[in-house]
């Protein structure tokens, strides 16, 4: 399933993949898997934020907008268990990096968990920017190459919400630094 957003975006947003029932129906990543679905806690904090015009998304003629965002996945279709395999992660690849390109503007790459995070870098790899070593996830963290910011971020799955190893100020956390980060008032 291909990403959605903003043409013009300056933030590109890295998930697993489209949710089985949610994206499958709605078309969109992160929309449509209903109320306190992944869906539902990232468009909120990118509302917060100012990168979604609502802070839900359910339906495909919900009027949903992003502003300077634009969300993908790392894997195009809903692998089983929202365990992707490596082969499905490396087929995958090419359509993100086409979208990517189709993004001149993307100063910022927030990965969603670790397989949005190694896409992430992946994803510069293939522009010749390589850091070594490779930069450690950690929830909020920030790393900078070459005109380009790269934020981890736990993703919203409602394992990690629930249990509570992502809460709503956390990814508040990721989406306002973004925010600051665009406007040249954050520290990367």
């Amino acid at each position: 399933m291909p990403g959605f957003g903003d043409p013009r975006a300056r933030i590109l947003i890295i998930g697993l993949a489209p949710a089985a029932h949610g994206a499958n129906r709605t078309g969109r990543v992160f929309t449509g898997d209903g109320p306190l679905g992944s869906g539902d806690f990232l468009m909120r904090a990118m509302h917060a934020a100012g990168f979604a015009n609502i802070p839900t998304a359910r339906h495909p003629d919900d009027g949903l907008a992003l502003r300077d965002a634009f969300i993908a996945a790392a894997v195009r279709c809903a692998p089983p268990d929202n365990k992707p395999t490596p082969a499905e992660i490396t087929a995958c690849h090419p359509h993100l990096v086409a979208e990517a390109a189709a993004l001149p503007h993307v100063k910022i790459i927030v990965g969603l968990g670790r397989i949005g995070f190694d896409a992430a870098w992946r994803l510069l790899a293939e522009r010749g920017i390589v850091v070594k070593p490779k930069p450690a996830f950690a929830h909020a963290a920030a790393y900078s190459a070459d005109g380009f910011t790269v934020i981890a971020s736990y993703h919203p799955s409602r394992q990690n919400t629930n249990t509570g190893k992502l809460t709503a100020p956390m990814m508040d956390v990721v989406f306002q630094r973004a925010r600051r980060l665009l406007l040249g008032t954050g520290n990367s």
